[in-house]
């Protein structure tokens, strides 16, 4: 079997951790595509050596641009790709234009395209997130969801007959980073002390593009009563500057994003989370630190549970709900266990279209 994966933003990188290792394990030929979607290094090339992905094959480097420009530029370079390697199938991660993009591509040349993290639905049609998703679900062969929630969803638009319940590949690799840092005390700034800090990210563009809600936000994390370490995108930091907005003010420190060791362990120690990331909120959901999401929705409602992860869309009481105790109830393992790439490369290797749908959550 010949997959080509497709990637180009950080969360790609981690997804394709684990499924290279397992395409890598049962020998079969894996040639991996980086769009240049983010480019810079630590959102890029850091997760390759930190994730022991092996270096992409193809480097598109698209760089940054338009949602339609972006798009489009990955597709007029994907054609030659895939057509030079003609592969069994196309292999797309999550929810962005890169995602799109190598459905796009590949439905074109009549090759079959498999969605990993299929099923997902925030439905909130402002989000370009959201549109990149569905129209992938919909183009693609193969939808390998990672939840019953997700499965759901893709029943509910007539897609059952192509979707398999695969688990949660950003398990896999949360949980493997987990236990190799998990002892390891993060590199915090000064003044910072293990178990007493917040981790925050804040890239949405609902969140961003708005000034009055980008100052609201910088706002309500400055009221936090606790050192709080904002890992900043490139993006966030040039919208802050453009529109004279401070985002260090309280007791926030602004830092650049982490490595992904980095970033489990800065989280593992943390006494809770502020974001408005979808993986984020799953990560933190899989570590044990209470998430704050400031959006009016998730695509994680599963993270919902018993208070580990609570919605301030207007955020009203940031400040309390982020410093909220760590809830005492458990942590069902709904995402999986840790081998969700396993089964991803086996329904890759067995999927007949058409079929029934499955769970290869099953024993």
């Amino acid at each position: 079997m010949k997959v080509v994966s497709i990637v180009g933003a950080r969360p790609q990188f981690v997804k394709l951790a684990p499924v290279a290792a397992a395409l890598s394990e049962t020998g079969d030929a894996h040639v991996i595509v980086h769009t240049g979607q983010h480019y810079d290094e630590r959102m890029s090339d850091v997760f390759f050596e930190d994730l022991r992905i092996p270096q992409p094959d193809v480097h598109l480097g698209v760089g940054s641009g338009s949602h339609g420009a972006q798009t489009g530029a990955m597709l007029g370079a994907l054609d030659a790709v895939l057509d030079e390697h003609r592969p069994d199938w196309v292999l797309v991660y999550g929810d962005t234009n890169s995602t799109l993009a190598g459905a796009v591509s590949a439905v074109k040349m009549h090759l079959p395209v498999a969605h990993l993290e299929a099923g997902l639905r925030s439905f909130n049609r402002r989000m370009p997130e959201e549109h990149n998703r569905v129209l992938t679900d919909h183009a693609a062969d193969l939808c390998l969801a990672p939840t019953d929630a997700a499965m759901e969803h893709l029943a509910n638009e007539g897609l059952a007959a192509r979707a398999v319940l695969v688990g949660d590949v950003m398990t896999d690799i949360c949980f493997l980073v987990r236990d190799r840092v998990g002892e390891q005390p993060p590199d915090l700034p000064a003044g910072f002390e293990v178990g007493d800090y917040l981790v925050a990210t804040i890239h949405r563009a609902d969140n961003t593009d708005d000034p009055a809600r980008l100052e609201a936000i910088a706002a309500a994390l400055g009221s936090i009563p606790a050192r709080v370490l904002l890992l900043a995108h490139p993006r966030l930091v040039a919208r802050a500057a453009e529109l004279g907005i401070e985002l260090a003010r309280g007791q926030v420190t602004v830092a650049r994003p982490l490595p992904y060791p980095e970033m489990v362990a800065a989280v593992l120690h943390s006494r809770g989370v502020v974001t408005d990331s979808g993986g984020l909120q799953k990560e933190a959901y899989l570590l044990g630190a209470p998430c704050t999401t400031l959006r009016t929705e998730t695509e994680w409602p599963e993270t919902l549970a018993a208070g580990w992860n609570v919605l301030a869309p207007d955020l009203v009481g940031v400040d309390e709900l982020a410093m909220r105790p760590r809830p005492s109830a458990d942590r069902p393992p709904v995402y999986g266990e840790g081998d969700a790439a396993q089964r991803v490369v086996r329904t890759l290797g067995s999927w007949k279209p058409g079929r029934p749908p499955t769970s290869m959550m099953e024993p």
